[in-house]
Formats: structure tokens, sequence, C-alpha cells
């Protein structure tokens, strides 16, 4: 455990000391908490179930499963996946593969700009020399062995490995398409925990494990971790050693996961300007686009989703162009051309500030119908249907502080028809958005998550609303989660 950094492993006298500092100084940590919730709470513009509603939901960080180490790599135990692999014949072979660049050194770059003064124009020497693309896979580190930076304890300003679980009816560390909505809490309050996360998965980006998995949707099977695939989690039994314990869908061809990726280490680089954190990840970054070209399959630079669920919403079938992936898509090229042209990769820049543009006008002409954007560009009797999470991507792109994806006045529609019919229609208001709507007003009766209502998503669609000055709109539409889920009269 973390606290072991500083009060050592001797289970006499690390209890007595911890246990001592906690008993002598309670009382200056109840001061500092109270230093702390006191500018919100005296707040006297913000909603009195705001107030309480906003350091309630902080529960996840703490309840229900969250491991915090001193970033030493975790012991093998004999019942591990990872040991008996390990010991196995068949883990005689190497299985998985990394990165032989995942901690390239940097290299001058003299045509960047735009850096704070005294930065260095670098970009990883991987980047620069090998133009982003991912090496041929070479064998030398098994996938029952640590991954080196992962489990590094002298790693850029050490804080150790944090891990949370999804839920605890979803037994998943840091499970990735839904840290995506969660991760405002940690680069907010603990920015260097939250920049330990990405660098895993930066990492874990560039690491492939080759076991076979089932996968329990279509009984096809596959790969454990795919090189250039953001994995969906960091595993269950065997956290860092065994990645990707969700086995229903393939992830690897999922569309939201890579762009997610993108966008959160972009907004933390620009949240708290490291460039470090930015070169050390721009690699990882790189891989990522590179890898969703193989689902632009008419070379027009928009991705396709594969008439699946393959996307965060794993019950809800896409067709063609998706309002959630391919927003996601737009947003982390924009990010992506930023990020490049911040740490001086001029080319990569232009690159993916030409897709954007280009891929920009076709989501636009094959999605906007005058009020909202579909929900995908196939013919199924939902693709019309109104997505609450469809600009899940101006999101995130407005709250790193990038320029807007589409217009103003677009992005306001399309918030205010998710407000009016997701949101209004839904008992008055006081749930939350409901994931799927019709035009007609009905609830989107697809499948299961279609008529659901996500605390993550409508927390977004509501900061959305407060980001393009819907404040009214933003309020009503948080608040519908605190009734239902926290309030006297809800679920709670």
């Amino acid at each position: 455990r973390r606290y072991t950094e500083f009060y050592g492993t001797s289970e006499r006298s690390s209890s007595i000391n911890l246990v001592h500092d906690a008993l002598t100084k309670y009382r200056l940590w109840e001061e500092e908490i109270e230093k702390w919730q006191d500018p919100i709470l005296k707040d006297e513009k913000l909603p009195e179930w705001y107030k309480f509603t906003l350091f309630n939901e902080l529960y996840f960080l703490v309840a229900g499963g969250t491991v915090w180490t001193d970033g030493q790599p975790p012991a093998f135990s004999e019942t591990s996946p990872a040991y008996q692999h390990k010991h196995s014949k068949k883990g005689t072979k190497s299985e998985s593969v990394k990165d032989n660049h995942v901690k390239p050194a940097a290299e001058q770059v003299n045509d960047g700009d735009d850096l704070p003064n005294g930065e260095e124009r670098s970009v990883s020497m991987y980047a620069a020399v090998h133009g982003s693309q991912m090496p041929e896979q070479t064998s030398g580190l098994r996938s029952q062995e640590p991954i080196p930076y992962l489990l590094s304890k002298d790693g850029p300003e050490n804080v150790g490995k944090f891990l949370y679980l999804e839920g605890v009816e979803y037994i998943m560390w840091n499970t990735y398409d839904v840290h995506f909505y969660a991760s405002f809490a940690l680069l907010d309050l603990f920015p260097k925990i939250e920049l330990s996360i990405q660098r895993d998965f930066a990492d874990a980006v560039l690491y492939e494990d080759r076991r076979r998995v089932k996968f329990l949707a279509d009984g096809t099977s596959g790969i454990r971790k795919v090189k250039g695939a953001v994995p969906h989690d960091l595993g269950t039994h065997d956290p860092w050693h065994e990645m990707n314990a969700y086995n229903i869908h393939d992830t690897s061809k999922w569309k939201d996961l890579n762009p997610k990726f993108v966008l959160q280490v972009y907004r933390d680089f620009a949240a708290t300007g490291d460039m470090t954190f930015g070169r050390d990840v721009w690699p990882a970054v790189c891989a990522a686009m590179d890898y969703m070209d193989q689902f632009d399959r008419d070379c027009d630079g928009l991705i396709e989703n594969d008439g699946f669920p393959d996307q965060t919403y794993d019950a809800w079938t896409v067709h063609g162009i998706s309002a959630y992936c391919g927003g996601l898509w737009l947003a982390a090229l924009q990010a992506a051309a930023t990020m490049a042209h911040r740490l001086g990769d001029r080319p990569y820049a232009e690159k993916y500030k030409l897709k954007f543009m280009k891929a920009k006008a076709v989501y636009e002409a094959k999605l906007w119908n005058g009020s909202y954007f579909n929900y995908d560009s196939g013919t199924s009797s939902n693709s019309r249907s109104i997505q609450a999470d469809q600009l899940a991507g101006q999101w995130y792109a407005a709250s790193s502080g990038l320029p807007p994806i589409f217009d103003e006045h677009k992005i306001r529609s399309a918030l205010q028809k998710i407000f009016e019919f997701n949101v209004m229609k839904v008992k008055g208001g006081r749930m939350g958005a409901v994931n799927g709507m019709t035009p007609k007003g009905k609830v989107d009766e697809t499948c299961m998550q279609s008529r659901e209502i996500w605390t993550g998503v409508t927390y977004g669609v509501a900061a959305n609303m407060l980001l393009h000055g819907m404040e009214h709109q933003g309020f009503i539409t948080a608040e519908g989660i605190f009734l239902a889920g926290w309030s006297e009269d809800g679920y709670g």
C-alpha cells in the first residue's frame, strides 16, 4: 500500500506510527477538508443539492474497491494466472511483445513553436524517426512478465500505482471507457495520480499479449491484447500483467477507446502543462491514432462502426458513421494535431489537421439533420434516434480549451434537443438524460442500454451545456441524477 512508503512495512511499529499520526493530526485534517469544501458550500450562486452532491459523488475514489500501491511490482502468487502461465509449457515461448521504443530518447526538432519559455522543442525519437509507425513485432517480453514502465518505481514524480474498480458488480480495474467520464475528479484533486494512470495506459498501448481468449458475444476467439489498441481495463485478478478482463466483445475492434485515450491525454497535458508527460506519452498517442486508420475503410478521414456494439454502449449496435464514436474521433484528431504542434512535431500536426477538416465535412454531411446529429448513418429503425452522448467529443474539446468542433449554433441546437427530449420527456426531467430517444418523443427501446440513464453521461451532457452558456438546462439535467439517486424520494 502507498502508506508503506512513509511508514514502512513493520506490522507493529508501522501501525503504531500511523495511528499516532491519525490521532494527533485529525483536527488539522478536518480543518483542511473544511477549507477545501467551504468555497463550494458558501457559494450562494450554486443550488443546494449541487453542493453536497459534488462531494458525495467522489465516493467512487475510495468505496467499493481502491488500491494505491507504492509503485513496487506486485509479487506473483502460485495461484495467479500470470504465475501459472509462466510455469506452463505454453509459457516457455514468448507470447507477447512490447514496443522497444516505449521510453525513447528525445530528439531535438528545430521548427517547433508555441512552447512555454525554456521548454525543449523535442519529440520522441520514435515519432521523429519512425513517423509514429509501430515497428515490427519482436519477441523478448513475455506476457506474464511485468511491463517495465508500468511497474517501475522510478518513473517521473513517482506517486505509486492507483487502481479503482469500475463498480462492485463490474470487477475490473481502471476500466478506461468509463474513466473517460470519471477522470475529471482525479485530474482536479490528484493530478499526479491521474497522470500516473495515463502513463500506465500509454505504455499498455504499445504492449501485446498473445494469449488466446474467447469472446462471449459471438463465440469467436482472439488474442488478449493487441498492440496499438487501448485496453478496456488493466485486468482483474492480475492487474498490469493480464489486461482486458472484459471478454464480452473483442475491444481491439472498439471505436471509442483509442480516441478517448488521446482526448484524456491531451486534456491532462493541457491542464497540467507537464511537457515531460507530453513527450513521454506522445509515441503511444501516435500509435493509437495510426491504429484507427484500419477503420476508415473508404479513406474519407472518418472511422466507421462495424454493425455490432463496438463501443462503451456494448449492447447498442451501430452501423456506419456514429455520432458518438465519430464525434470522439473528430475531437481526437483536433487534440492530436494541437499536441503535435506543442511538441514540435510539425508533420503530424499538419497530418491530423488536414484529416480533421476532411472528416468533419463528411460527419456533418452524413449525420446533421437540421437540429441534431443522427445516432448513425445506417438505415436501421433507430438510426435517427437522439443520443444523449452525441456531443461527447465536443465536451472534451471545450473542457480542454480546444476550438469548437462544430458551429456554435449546431452545438446549442443539439444540446437543446437532448434537453427537450432525453431529459424533459422522462419524468419531467427528474431522472437525468436517457441514453436514447426517438424523434417522436418516445424512449428508444432498441436495447437495454438505449433506454437506460447513465450518471456519468448525464453529468457530461450537463457540463457540456454549462460550457456553452446553457446554465439553466445544465443544472436541471444534472439535478435529475440527484433526485433519482441521492434524494429521499429517489432510488438511492
